[in-house]
Protein backbone atom coordinates (compact mmCIF):
# COMPACT_ATOMS: atom_id res chain seq x y z
CA UNK A 1 0.00 0.00 0.00
CA UNK A 2 1.06 3.21 -1.26
CA UNK A 3 1.82 5.58 1.64
CA UNK A 4 -0.65 8.19 0.40
CA UNK A 5 -3.43 5.43 0.66
CA UNK A 6 -1.87 4.80 4.11
CA UNK A 7 -2.78 8.23 5.39
CA UNK A 8 -6.61 7.64 3.67
CA UNK A 9 -7.38 4.66 5.51
CA UNK A 10 -6.04 5.93 8.83
CA UNK A 11 -8.01 9.14 8.62
CA UNK A 12 -11.49 6.70 7.45
CA UNK A 13 -10.24 4.61 10.46
CA UNK A 14 -10.40 7.52 12.66
CA UNK A 15 -13.62 8.74 10.97
CA UNK A 16 -15.45 5.44 11.82
CA UNK A 17 -14.19 5.54 15.27
CA UNK A 18 -15.71 8.98 15.80
CA UNK A 19 -18.66 7.98 14.46
CA UNK A 20 -19.39 5.67 17.11
CA UNK A 21 -20.40 8.94 18.92
CA UNK A 22 -22.35 10.98 17.02
CA UNK A 23 -22.78 13.96 19.73
CA UNK A 24 -18.71 14.04 19.67
CA UNK A 25 -17.59 17.84 19.66
CA UNK A 26 -15.36 17.32 17.31
CA UNK A 27 -16.94 14.53 14.67
CA UNK A 28 -16.14 15.06 10.66
CA UNK A 29 -19.14 16.26 8.70
CA UNK A 30 -18.01 14.41 5.43
CA UNK A 31 -14.81 12.24 5.31
CA UNK A 32 -11.97 14.20 6.41
CA UNK A 33 -14.09 17.74 6.35
CA UNK A 34 -15.20 19.51 8.85
CA UNK A 35 -17.48 22.78 9.24
CA UNK A 36 -15.18 25.63 10.25
CA UNK A 37 -12.06 23.95 9.09
CA UNK A 38 -9.78 26.15 6.31
CA UNK A 39 -10.43 25.03 2.47
CA UNK A 40 -6.38 25.66 3.10
CA UNK A 41 -6.02 22.50 5.05
CA UNK A 42 -8.57 20.43 2.68
CA UNK A 43 -6.26 17.66 1.25
CA UNK A 44 -6.30 18.54 -2.21
CA UNK A 45 -5.66 14.80 -4.14
CA UNK A 46 -8.62 13.65 -2.35
CA UNK A 47 -11.65 15.96 -3.78
CA UNK A 48 -11.43 16.14 -7.85
CA UNK A 49 -13.89 17.96 -10.50
CA UNK A 50 -14.04 21.38 -8.53
CA UNK A 51 -16.65 23.71 -9.81
CA UNK A 52 -18.34 26.51 -9.19
CA UNK A 53 -21.84 24.65 -7.62
CA UNK A 54 -23.93 27.16 -9.83
CA UNK A 55 -22.37 26.97 -12.73
CA UNK A 56 -20.57 23.73 -13.71
CA UNK A 57 -18.79 25.60 -17.07
CA UNK A 58 -16.41 27.40 -14.27
CA UNK A 59 -13.45 24.83 -12.94
CA UNK A 60 -11.58 25.54 -10.39
CA UNK A 61 -7.51 24.27 -9.94
CA UNK A 62 -7.82 24.46 -6.37
CA UNK A 63 -9.89 25.57 -3.41
CA UNK A 64 -7.87 28.41 -3.29
CA UNK A 65 -9.99 29.56 -6.11
CA UNK A 66 -13.06 29.94 -4.12
CA UNK A 67 -13.81 33.14 -4.86
CA UNK A 68 -14.42 32.45 -8.66
CA UNK A 69 -17.61 31.21 -7.94
CA UNK A 70 -20.09 34.70 -7.15
CA UNK A 71 -20.96 34.62 -3.66
CA UNK A 72 -24.50 34.30 -2.83
CA UNK A 73 -26.97 36.42 -0.51
CA UNK A 74 -25.18 35.29 2.52
CA UNK A 75 -21.44 35.53 1.49
CA UNK A 76 -21.08 31.82 0.64
CA UNK A 77 -19.56 30.71 -2.42
CA UNK A 78 -20.53 27.27 -3.34
CA UNK A 79 -18.19 24.58 -5.02
CA UNK A 80 -19.38 21.10 -6.35
CA UNK A 81 -16.69 18.24 -6.35
CA UNK A 82 -16.53 14.67 -6.01
CA UNK A 83 -13.89 11.86 -3.74
CA UNK A 84 -11.04 10.86 -5.83
CA UNK A 85 -10.93 7.07 -6.12
CA UNK A 86 -7.68 7.04 -6.65
CA UNK A 87 -6.86 7.66 -3.05
CA UNK A 88 -9.26 5.50 -2.21
CA UNK A 89 -8.23 1.87 -1.66
CA UNK A 90 -11.52 0.22 -0.31
CA UNK A 91 -13.17 1.82 -4.10
CA UNK A 92 -10.85 -0.76 -5.52
CA UNK A 93 -12.17 -4.16 -3.66
CA UNK A 94 -16.23 -2.83 -3.31
CA UNK A 95 -18.72 -0.79 -5.24
CA UNK A 96 -19.60 0.65 -2.20
CA UNK A 97 -16.47 2.69 -2.07
CA UNK A 98 -16.71 3.57 -5.66
CA UNK A 99 -17.64 7.56 -6.41
CA UNK A 100 -19.20 10.03 -4.58
CA UNK A 101 -21.40 7.91 -2.20
CA UNK A 102 -22.76 8.41 1.15
CA UNK A 103 -24.16 5.73 3.15
CA UNK A 104 -23.42 3.61 -0.30
CA UNK A 105 -26.16 6.31 -2.55
CA UNK A 106 -24.55 8.25 -4.97
CA UNK A 107 -24.76 11.93 -3.88
CA UNK A 108 -24.20 15.11 -5.72
CA UNK A 109 -21.52 17.76 -2.72
CA UNK A 110 -20.66 20.88 -2.65
CA UNK A 111 -18.95 23.38 0.05
CA UNK A 112 -20.00 26.54 1.16
CA UNK A 113 -16.90 28.92 1.64
CA UNK A 114 -16.85 31.85 3.59
CA UNK A 115 -15.13 35.05 2.41
CA UNK A 116 -12.33 34.10 4.93
CA UNK A 117 -11.86 30.52 3.13
CA UNK A 118 -14.03 28.94 5.73
CA UNK A 119 -15.85 26.22 5.42
CA UNK A 120 -19.22 27.19 6.94
CA UNK A 121 -21.32 24.63 5.09
CA UNK A 122 -21.64 21.12 3.04
CA UNK A 123 -24.88 20.31 0.80
CA UNK A 124 -25.75 16.89 -0.29
CA UNK A 125 -28.15 15.71 -2.18
CA UNK A 126 -28.84 12.17 -3.79
CA UNK A 127 -28.29 12.05 -7.57
CA UNK A 128 -30.54 12.37 -9.47
CA UNK A 129 -29.36 10.66 -12.42
CA UNK A 130 -28.13 7.78 -10.95
CA UNK A 131 -29.10 4.25 -11.79
CA UNK A 132 -32.44 3.30 -11.47
CA UNK A 133 -32.00 0.88 -8.15
CA UNK A 134 -30.13 3.67 -6.26
CA UNK A 135 -32.90 6.43 -7.20
CA UNK A 136 -35.53 4.18 -5.85
CA UNK A 137 -34.09 4.18 -2.60
CA UNK A 138 -33.03 7.87 -2.50
CA UNK A 139 -35.31 8.91 0.16
CA UNK A 140 -33.79 6.41 2.75
CA UNK A 141 -30.65 8.23 3.13
CA UNK A 142 -32.46 10.38 5.30
CA UNK A 143 -32.48 7.67 7.54
CA UNK A 144 -28.93 7.09 7.75
CA UNK A 145 -28.26 10.91 8.12
CA UNK A 146 -30.42 10.55 11.24
CA UNK A 147 -28.34 7.90 12.63
CA UNK A 148 -24.70 9.82 11.51
CA UNK A 149 -26.31 12.50 13.83
CA UNK A 150 -27.92 10.89 16.31
CA UNK A 151 -31.79 9.71 16.35
CA UNK A 152 -32.76 12.75 19.08
CA UNK A 153 -33.46 16.43 18.80
CA UNK A 154 -34.99 16.54 15.30
CA UNK A 155 -38.03 18.44 14.82
CA UNK A 156 -39.85 16.91 12.14
CA UNK A 157 -42.81 18.22 9.98
CA UNK A 158 -44.64 16.46 7.44
CA UNK A 159 -46.28 18.33 4.26
CA UNK A 160 -49.84 17.11 3.21
CA UNK A 161 -50.30 16.14 -0.80
CA UNK A 162 -51.58 19.17 -2.88
CA UNK A 163 -52.24 19.41 -6.90
CA UNK A 164 -53.23 16.29 -7.80
CA UNK A 165 -49.72 14.26 -5.63
CA UNK A 166 -50.16 10.51 -5.14
CA UNK A 167 -48.32 8.33 -3.36
CA UNK A 168 -45.53 5.69 -5.32
CA UNK A 169 -46.75 1.92 -4.01
CA UNK A 170 -48.40 3.27 -1.23
CA UNK A 171 -45.85 5.38 0.56
CA UNK A 172 -46.06 9.49 0.13
CA UNK A 173 -43.54 11.59 2.09
CA UNK A 174 -42.79 15.03 2.05
CA UNK A 175 -41.00 16.05 5.41
CA UNK A 176 -39.20 18.63 6.46
CA UNK A 177 -36.57 18.03 9.54
CA UNK A 178 -34.00 20.56 11.66
CA UNK A 179 -31.90 19.80 13.93
CA UNK A 180 -29.41 22.07 16.28
CA UNK A 181 -26.67 21.53 18.30
CA UNK A 182 -23.69 23.61 19.95
CA UNK A 183 -21.53 23.39 16.48
CA UNK A 184 -23.97 22.34 13.47
CA UNK A 185 -27.17 23.60 12.11
CA UNK A 186 -28.62 20.17 10.24
CA UNK A 187 -31.91 20.77 8.08
CA UNK A 188 -32.98 17.32 6.00
CA UNK A 189 -35.20 16.93 3.23
CA UNK A 190 -36.92 13.43 2.30
CA UNK A 191 -39.71 13.07 -0.18
CA UNK A 192 -41.34 10.35 -2.35
CA UNK A 193 -44.39 10.50 -4.32
CA UNK A 194 -45.90 10.99 -7.48
CA UNK A 195 -46.45 14.31 -9.08
CA UNK A 196 -50.19 14.87 -11.16
CA UNK A 197 -47.46 15.10 -14.25
CA UNK A 198 -45.90 12.22 -14.38
CA UNK A 199 -46.17 8.87 -15.62
CA UNK A 200 -46.12 6.06 -13.50
CA UNK A 201 -42.86 4.73 -14.26
CA UNK A 202 -41.73 8.49 -12.88
CA UNK A 203 -41.69 10.00 -9.57
CA UNK A 204 -40.54 12.20 -7.01
CA UNK A 205 -37.55 10.18 -4.86
CA UNK A 206 -34.44 12.11 -2.97
CA UNK A 207 -32.92 13.19 0.08
CA UNK A 208 -31.42 16.70 0.71
CA UNK A 209 -29.59 18.10 3.63
CA UNK A 210 -27.45 20.91 4.08
CA UNK A 211 -25.01 20.90 7.21
CA UNK A 212 -24.49 24.69 8.39
CA UNK A 213 -21.89 26.30 11.39
CA UNK A 214 -24.35 27.02 14.06
CA UNK A 215 -25.01 30.15 14.88
CA UNK A 216 -26.70 31.99 18.56
CA UNK A 217 -30.79 31.63 18.13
Amino acid sequence: MSHRRLLWALRLLLLLVSCGDANAREIADLRDLSLGMSVANIPPEEYINLACADNQGIKLTGWKDFRTCPADETGLHAISFRFNDEVNPLAAVNDKYEGTKLGGHPVLVRGLVDGSGALQGIRIDTDPNARPFWRKKAFLLALIVKARYGETGWTCREAEPHDGEAPVGGVFIKEHCEKHSERRHLVLDREIYRRADQALSDFVNATHLLIRQATDR
